[in-house]
């Protein structure tokens, strides 16, 4: 049974020091596995400092998105995600209804923004890459000089940092350290730029940057620059911001990681306004998930008879398939 306490206040999003936790046992790695178990219990959200990833690199990463979206919308429509069997390619402004409060999705506005996938960068005759499984293969890349080894050398780096958050949860949930490496071979590791025009005066009710929503998938590593917009609902259903820091990456729980959970940590609700200025905003969310045969159902640790089973087994693509034709109206390679 997992022993938990509380944070004070619960209303935060705090900043968790990853450095030092590379060696299991040791009391950095402890302090930190306790403060992920708190913040995943609260508001699903935190901030990593001390990750190991170069600035250079991310900022490198940054240049490349403004690079790709400042392409005449010709060029970027000649890899339109839908002409990938694993959605890999642009998404148009208007592209996307990530809103999920509105019961009647009818009614729910498109998102304002644009923006880019890739997955791992397999030839499309791999034998995983046949699969078609989201993440993995199938990517369309733009004639820009250095754009694709930019981005690759950059989804490598998060796939290896997604490694490492994956083992501290694990422990954070009183398993072994590597409970979680099998579940990751050939993993659903998505990197999406996004581009968020400022907010128009006149846009629709409720039409903003990104609608509130959760993630889907198992963890989320973003980037963002320092214009500001994310605001995280929090357990109490106020909204907060996630204010830009500097040197830091936001990690926040996917369904999956909810459901893996059996409930125990937190998917919580989340939205972009780009409102404050007259700029675009760029991010840059990593969706790190397992891999798409993966069988989920409730961690062990998580079940207990206070709390019993709450979901049903699925796939991780079952379960991606469906909130994948929620949000976007059709499923990939149909």
């Amino acid at each position: 049974m997992i022993i938990y306490t509380p944070p004070t206040p619960p209303d935060t999003i705090p900043i968790i020091d990853l450095g030092g936790t590379t060696e299991i046992g040791s009391p950095a790695r402890q302090a930190t596995v306790e403060g992920i178990q708190a913040a995943c219990r609260e508001t699903g959200f935190f901030y990593i400092s001390n990750h190991g990833i170069a600035a250079s690199l991310i900022a490198s990463q940054f240049q490349a998105a403004k690079q790709f979206f400042d392409l005449p919308l010709a060029e970027k429509l000649k890899i339109h995600m839908k002409h990938s069997p694993t959605t890999a390619g642009y998404e148009p402004v208007g592209g996307q209804i990530l809103d999920s409060q509105d019961k009647n999705s009818e009614k729910a506005p498109p998102d304002l923004k644009e923006s880019f996938y890739c997955g791992s960068d397999l030839p499309n005759d791999h034998p995983v890459a046949q699969r078609r499984w989201r993440g993995l293969g199938h990517n369309q890349w733009p004639d820009l000089v250095g754009f694709r080894e930019q981005t690759l050398a950059y989804h490598e780096a998060l796939c290896a940092l997604g490694r490492h958050v994956m083992s501290l949860l694990a422990e954070s949930l009183q398993l072994p350290a590597d409970w979680f490496e099998g579940y990751f071979e050939w993993p659903g590791a998505t990197l999406r730029f996004i581009k968020y025009p400022p907010q128009p005066a006149m846009s629709a009710y409720n039409q903003i940057g990104a609608g509130a929503h959760t993630d889907w998938g198992g963890i989320t590593i973003l980037a963002q620059d320092d214009s500001g917009g994310l605001e995280v609902q929090t357990v109490h259903g106020d909204w907060i911001e996630a204010t830009p820091v500097s040197g830091t990456f936001v990690i926040n729980l996917g369904d999956l990681m909810a459901r893996w959970t059996n409930g125990f940590y937190k998917s919580n609700m989340h939205r972009v306004k780009n409102n404050k200025g007259q700029r675009d905003r760029y991010s840059l969310p990593f969706f790190f998930s397992p891999r798409a045969d993966a069988v989920i159902e409730p961690i062990p640790t998580c079940v207990t008879v206070d709390q019993p089973r709450r979901f049903e087994v699925c796939t991780s693509a079952e379960h991606m398939l469906e909130m994948f034709r929620r949000s976007y109206g059709y499923a990939p390679g149909a």
